[in-house]
């Protein structure tokens, strides 16, 4: 059972939504390890959610595996369409780190990819909103 699985805190693992171009027009999610290890196994789902005209709606649930994440390394996880920022976005990553598992979920809430939050992303060399 999941109760009797011990979870480790996630430490040196970051995501970020960021834009690949100029314009704005194409953007990326992107999973950034800061350990001087290697992630084995990554394991990613993906979900928006929210009221549109006042009416609940949610996207569908995407799943992505990586094989491995080498240490101080990035790797895009999807693409994201800009109009999913009016959606919460949740992404919940698992991973392996010497046999133990890692758990986080990453929430980027309605509203939070507006301009005033985003920055430079020196690992990804791309401007975007970043999540610890």
């Amino acid at each position: 059972m999941k109760k009797d699985i011990p979870f480790h805190p996630v430490t040196g693992v970051k995501l970020a939504i960021a834009k690949e171009d100029e314009n704005g027009d194409n953007w990326g999610v992107y999973i950034i390890n800061q350990n001087l290890i290697s992630l084995q196994t990554l394991m990613v789902t993906s979900k928006g959610y929210g009221k549109v005209e006042g009416e609940k709606r949610n996207t569908s649930v995407l799943r992505h595996l990586i094989e491995e994440l080498e240490e101080n390394s990035f790797a895009r996880i999807e693409p994201i369409d800009p109009a999913l920022f009016k959606f919460t976005n949740e992404f919940w990553v698992s991973y392996y780190i010497m046999g133990q598992i890692f758990d986080k979920k990453f929430i980027f809430v309605e509203g939070s990819m507006g301009e005033e939050n985003i920055s430079y992303i020196p690992e990804l060399e791309l401007f975007g909103v970043l999540h610890t």
